[in-house]
């Protein structure tokens, strides 16, 4: 999907929602364990139920991977279930450099040996550009790096003071920003402090962010907008567990709809409030 591709399905559904696929055996709805696949069909009635408020989908790897075989043939078939009109970013944080951040790329970008066909995956720029140059090789695939995280670790290193008074993220996210365009590169960008993601915008005004942490984790939807904005929108927001497990019980798909729809609603708030919206 390209940038053009994106933008338009944001526009058409006034949605910039990102619904994460970590399928837990253990979370999900009890009665959904007597089939064969509980984990392709958990999917599934998520993904029928939240399809016309979300513009992309990001399943993350470990929770499929765990499963070994039988765990990514239940992801090969939810993605088969996806429409190419739907984002779709494969939550893999690979790192590594040479050939084998090359077989990173076919593993989920579609190379030619490979069962999935992802638009993007996120990647850890922490070994420099050569990590990350092989994932951009594919013009209509997308890197998405790590740039400032939401998690408590994340002031352990990317929160320390540089000597030339910037901190380590913002040399991270100005450095690699180089290594790509915002044609192809999105960040990771945490929301629980709309300051920081403001830091971000002003050294990657062009660049999509992946935002994580806007609810569950105490992140503010009307921050993360004001701070995140840019002419093309510019954020998708990612929501998981708020969505996919707002109930446990029968009605798991219906509340998971309700609550995206919810979500979806502010969102086009935002969007008209910022004269994002077409007319």
């Amino acid at each position: 999907m390209t940038r053009e591709e994106l933008i338009l399905q944001i526009k058409h559904k006034a949605s910039f929602l990102c619904i994460g696929l970590d399928t837990d055996l253990q979370k999900i709805p009890k009665h959904l364990l007597e089939f064969e696949d509980p984990v392709f069909e958990f999917n599934k009635r998520i993904i029928e139920a939240t399809l016309p408020f979300t513009v992309a989908y990001k399943p993350n790897l470990a929770f499929y991977e765990s499963m070994g075989l039988k765990g990514l043939m239940s992801l090969k078939k939810t993605m088969e279930l996806i429409p190419n009109s739907v984002f779709t970013i494969a939550d893999a944080k690979r790192g590594d450099i040479g050939n084998t951040a090359a077989m990173y790329a076919d593993a989920f970008l579609g190379g030619e040996n490979s069962d999935f066909n992802f638009d993007s995956i996120t990647v850890a720029p922490y070994m420099g550009e050569d990590s990350i140059k092989p994932f951009l090789h594919n013009k209509k695939k997308w890197a998405i790096i790590l740039g400032l995280t939401s998690n408590p670790g994340s002031g352990d290193f990317q929160q320390l003071q540089m000597v030339n008074h910037q901190k380590l993220f913002e040399v991270v996210l100005s450095k690699s920003a180089s290594w790509g365009t915002p044609n192809d590169m999105m960040f990771v960008i945490g929301a629980t402090r709309g300051e920081d993601i403001g830091v971000c915008r002003k050294i990657l005004p062009d660049h999509f962010f992946l935002v994580p942490g806007v609810g569950a984790q105490g992140g503010s939807l009307t921050d993360v907008c004001s701070f995140g904005f840019n002419p093309d929108v510019g954020v998708l927001v990612n929501s998981s567990r708020g969505i996919i497990y707002a109930s446990q019980g029968l009605d798991f798909a219906e509340a998971a709809r309700s609550a995206a729809q919810k979500l979806q609603m502010e969102m086009k708030q935002q969007l008209a409030k910022a004269g994002l919206l077409n007319e």
